[in-house]
């Protein structure tokens, strides 16, 4: 059985969860992190050096960096609709990823650990502002996207970048500030909603 080693309020262990529910493979998820067990261990340095999750240990295999697991865990399932094998449309699906995990994660970081985490470091009001101009920035590209596909964000098929940007734009609409309509990715988010894994480990309370 998978091993996933990281609490469940992390958004990056989530996606990670949501993908081995869609795959269908079982795991056991074990709680590490703020509150839970320590990531600044020597025992789990030496399964990720960076100190963070989630990490994922199949027998001997230790993976981390949350989107590199979600691949993993797609071709171990032989899950050609949600990673596929030909370069142009794996590429379709990866390119969204890693925009996911750059220039979006990094859009809300200072807005969200302020307004939500309501952490001391993050209370500049004009920081605050400026995250927020940045994040519906990139809320309106993934809303242009849709509009264009007129279903999932690459196309007529549920993919990765569904579920990594799923849970981004989740964590968009639970953040409190004024948000701008976005009717494409609100028809698409009620879609999302429509899938028991999302309901499960994204739209389930948590931010």
């Amino acid at each position: 059985m998978l091993k996933i080693l990281g609490k469940r309020s992390s958004i990056n262990v989530r996606k990670v969860l949501w993908t081995c529910d869609e795959v269908g493979l079982a795991y056991q998820q074990d709680d590490y992190g703020s509150g839970f067990q320590p990531v600044d261990t020597p025992e789990f340095r030496a399964l990720n050096p960076n100190c963070l999750v989630p990490v994922l240990i199949d027998k001997n295999f230790v993976l981390w960096e949350s989107n590199s697991i979600c691949r993993y865990l797609a071709r171990k399932g032989g899950r050609e609709d949600l990673l596929p094998l030909k370069p142009k449309d794996a590429a379709d699906v990866e390119h969204w990823m890693d925009w996911q995990a750059t220039e979006f994660n990094n859009a809300w970081r200072y807005a969200f650990m302020g307004l939500v985490r309501k952490d001391p470091r993050f209370q500049d009001l004009v920081a605050i502002e400026e995250s927020i101009a940045t994040w519906t920035h990139c809320v309106q590209i993934v809303e242009y996207q849709l509009q264009r596909t007129g279903a999932w964000i690459t196309g007529k098929q549920f993919t990765l970048a569904d579920i990594v940007l799923g849970l981004s734009i989740h964590r968009w609409k639970m953040t409190p500030f004024s948000h701008r309509e976005m009717p494409a990715v609100e028809r698409w988010y009620m879609e999302l909603n429509h899938r028991p894994a999302f309901m499960r480990h994204g739209n389930n309370g948590i931010a």
